[in-house]
């Protein structure tokens, strides 16, 4: 077996199926607080809707290409399909 094959196994077994969504949880923010979803990747885009502490969110996705340069993930939390910080979604 060459050394490549083991290599390219790996790849094929943790690679997420196109389009696949994963499960997050909204956490680390302070007691009382909610996560805002917004209409586009920046903080300072439109709202769209609140996740409470411990709401589970689908993701479909993050990237750091943003305005502000910091990691924001498309959610979809019930209806609302929008972006939330990184920083307060943990994978389930």
């Amino acid at each position: 077996m060459s050394p490549l094959r083991p290599a390219l196994i790996l790849v094929v077994l943790t690679a997420a199926p196109a389009g696949a969504a994963e499960t997050f949880r909204v956490d680390g923010l302070p007691r009382g607080e909610t996560l805002t979803i917004r209409e586009t990747p920046d903080a300072a885009a439109p709202a769209l809707g609140q996740a409470p502490l411990g709401a589970r969110l689908r993701g479909f996705g993050c990237t750091s290409d943003t305005p502000s340069g910091l990691t924001w993930c498309r959610v979809k939390a019930g209806p609302i399909l929008g972006w939330a910080r990184r920083r307060y979604l943990s994978p389930e």
